[in-house]
């Protein structure tokens, strides 16, 4: 697994974490870490739609806690990992 699936791994798993907890300041600090630092390597294999992804997840991490944002999170992780997957596979 490269630094870009490492990411999404910490990004899906802090946000299920959030499904629990969806108040903890410090679980919401991590996720935007991880959305920045995704965005990053995302730039460098030149995989623009992770990026517009990313873009879209920020704002949601931006929002109040909620359950709709918890599940934006968490379906926007789980796509990122899709990505990453099908890029790795050749299918993308």
């Amino acid at each position: 697994m490269d630094r870009l699936g490492e990411l999404c791994k910490a990004g899906r798993d802090n946000a299920t974490y959030l499904w629990q907890v969806p108040g903890d300041e410090g679980v919401r600090r991590k996720i935007v870490e991880v959305l920045a630092e995704i965005k990053v390597e995302a730039a460098k294999q030149g995989r623009q739609e992770m990026g517009r992804l990313v873009a879209d997840l920020e704002r949601a991490a931006a929002t109040s806690p909620s359950p709709q944002q918890v599940e934006l999170l968490q379906d926007g992780f789980e796509r990122l990992t899709r990505l990453w997957a099908a890029a790795k596979s050749g299918l993308f």
